[in-house]
């Protein structure tokens, strides 16, 4: 199992509406956070060791509608 972040920017007025969406119909994503700066939510994914991250993004959450930009962060470890 992979784990990925996928930071989203919304457009305006749009993040709730996003998020809801992401957690109702993307089963990977297992939670949704607002944040602040540059993007408006962070997405935590997991993901099969084989599916490729690229095609999961471009096929999943480019189009949650209101998605104006991502940013993904691969994670290789986790600690405890």
């Amino acid at each position: 199992m992979q784990t990925i972040f996928v930071m989203v920017k919304c457009e305006l007025g749009r993040a709730y509406a996003v998020a809801d969406q992401a957690i109702q119909s993307v089963e990977q994503i297992s939670e949704v956070y607002s944040i602040s700066g540059q993007y408006d939510l962070m997405m935590k994914c997991y993901l099969d060791d084989a599916a490729d991250i690229g095609h999961f993004v471009n096929e999943h959450i480019h189009p949650l509608t209101g998605v104006k930009d991502t940013f993904t962060i691969i994670t290789f470890k986790a600690f405890s």
